[in-house]
C-alpha cells in the first residue's frame, strides 16, 4: 500500500492508500473532475506524490425566459 498524495501545482487535491500507483499519462478522476497525470515522483518507499493537470471547466451563459411568469 502506498501513500499517494495527488498535487496541482503546489495544492494537494487529493491523498489516498493504494495499491497501484497511476502512471505518467494516464487519466484519473479527482473530486468529479477528470485530470492527467503529469509527473510521479518517489518521496520514500511509502510515500508518492503525482502531480496532475485538471481539465478546466468551460461555463456557458444560461438566457432565462422570464416572459412566461406571472408578473405580480
Amino acid at each position: 500500500m502506498f501513500a499517494v498524495h495527488f498535487l496541482e501545482k503546489k495544492n494537494v487535491l487529493l491523498t489516498q492508500l493504494l495499491k497501484r500507483v497511476p502512471s505518467v499519462g494516464e487519466e484519473v478522476k479527482i473530486k468529479g473532475r477528470k485530470a492527467k497525470v503529469s509527473s510521479v515522483i518517489e518521496m520514500d518507499e511509502k510515500n508518492i506524490h503525482v502531480h496532475v493537470i485538471l481539465e478546466t471547466v468551460k461555463k456557458t451563459n444560461v438566457v432565462i425566459d422570464n416572459s412566461k411568469k406571472k408578473k405580480r
